[in-house]
């Protein structure tokens, strides 16, 4: 893993030449390198798994060459009151300074989006358990009530509940174990969490709900499908 320092250092051990962050920095982006945070991969994924579930995404192309039919990914996304900081830009020499408030309640917003489309489906709900999720199910269901879905989703443990309910209309599809970078709408959360919550006090659930609302509402569905855009569906 390179970081500057390194480079400097090893650039001195074996040319014996001494080089400045500032100038090296410089030389290193000219070559068309940049810093980048690596996406996480779980230790426990299954690389084959992975293969496989990509091969049955072939069912997906074919299940949507008939009308009427949807592909949707799926996923619940936890928000709540615990603040949370990142970097934005600040003039050199002073440390800029966010009011917090720890808070501990949050909430759940679950969101099914089609990559091809855009379309969505999302209601923000209390908990996740069967329950619940049979009663987004049937919302689902009712909301395209002359269409088929397809609905990819993990393999959360109320997602194969033998309680849980569903409805004819909708196919099931699961994801491999420990691979969320397979479900584009990890991408949505990604995009709320820091354009919504990050560097932000709300004074209550209301509000933060009202703010990730505005924002979920203001999302056009080409700019949502850019978002979730996934390149082996």
């Amino acid at each position: 893993h390179w970081t500057l320092s390194k480079i400097q250092a090893e650039i001195e051990s074996v040319f014996g030449i001494k080089v400045g962050l500032t100038p090296l920095w410089k030389r290193v982006r000219a070559l068309g390198f940049r810093q980048k945070v690596p996406r996480p991969h779980h230790a426990q994924a299954d690389p084959a798994a992975q293969e496989i579930f990509k091969k049955i995404l072939e069912t997906a192309k074919a299940f949507l060459s008939s009308p009427k039919r949807l592909v949707f990914f799926f996923d619940e996304g936890r928000f709540g009151l615990k603040p949370t900081m990142g970097r934005y830009w600040a003039r050199k020499g002073l440390r800029p300074i966010e009011q917090v408030e720890p808070k501990y309640q949050n909430f759940y917003i679950y969101s099914s989006v089609s990559p091809h489309t855009g379309e969505s489906f999302i209601l923000f709900l209390p908990w996740v358990n069967t329950e619940i999720m049979n009663h987004y199910l049937e919302h689902l269901s009712a909301t395209y009530p002359d269409y088929q879905i397809l609905l990819i989703w993990d393999q959360a443990g109320w997602h194969g509940s033998k309680d849980l309910q569903v409805p004819d209309n909708i196919q099931i599809e699961p994801l491999p174990p420990y691979s969320p970078e397979l479900n584009p709408v990890e991408r949505l959360w990604r995009w709320l969490r820091r354009h919504v919550c990050r560097n932000q006090l709300f004074e209550s659930e209301e509000t933060l709900m009202d703010a990730l609302a505005i924002a979920v509402r203001d999302f056009s569905p080409s700019k949502l499908a850019t978002l979730c855009h996934c390149s082996y569906l």
